[in-house]
């Protein structure tokens, strides 16, 4: 049983936010289960082109099938990917740096060390529609971002004065550990 009813990652309410201990190695994640839906979309275009190549006469013109069957499958395998690489978002975040890994094989991935940060700051509604859908996305006058559902995410701000957006679930911990991990950073640096 706990000592006191508070969250383990929220501090109690007499202790600022810097003197609470952060993990060495904070982590989270953002899923999107709707991704799924449109990954069986993917699979279904490759069922099809197999389909088509399997039980098709091949004796009606060779080509006109062989394109019907590579497209299937290529689109397939496009969506199959494009899909599947943005099911989740994994953020993991160490005394160093800060790692973004999308999806089941981890790619896209960044890196970001945590001496390129300027600043973090919690954005309660991330939504794919202000960034032109799902996934890895780059608007000239927003940044960039990897947006794998809506809701609220960490919007880091670069020394190099670009923003990089990622949607996670409890972005406001994450934001906490990371501005820690500046402060800490920069107190070090001034000794």
């Amino acid at each position: 049983m706990r000592d006191h009813p508070h969250d383990e990652s929220t501090p109690p309410p007499d202790v600022p936010h810097s003197d609470v201990h952060h993990p060495d190695i904070w982590t989270g994640r953002a899923t999107n289960r709707v991704q799924w839906l449109l990954a069986l979309v993917g699979a279904a275009f490759m069922a099809l082109g197999v389909e088509l190549a399997v039980d098709s006469a091949w004796t009606s013109g060779t080509a006109p099938l062989a394109m019907s069957v590579v497209g299937c499958i290529a689109a397939g395998l496009l969506v199959l990917f494009g899909t599947l690489a943005f099911v989740h978002v994994d953020l993991k975040l160490d005394g160093e740096c800060l790692e973004v890994r999308c999806g089941h094989i981890g790619l896209p991935r960044r890196r970001i060390p945590l001496a390129h940060v300027a600043g973090a700051d919690f954005e309660p509604l991330v939504t794919p529609r202000h960034w032109g859908g799902w996934g890895y996305r780059w608007r000239p006058e927003k940044g960039t971002a990897v947006v794998v559902r809506r809701g609220e995410g960490v919007v880091l701000r670069l020394w190099d004065g670009h923003t990089f957006t990622i949607t996670v679930d409890d972005a406001e911990s994450a934001v906490r550990v990371i501005r820690d991990r500046l402060r800490t950073a920069a107190a070090g640096a001034a000794h």
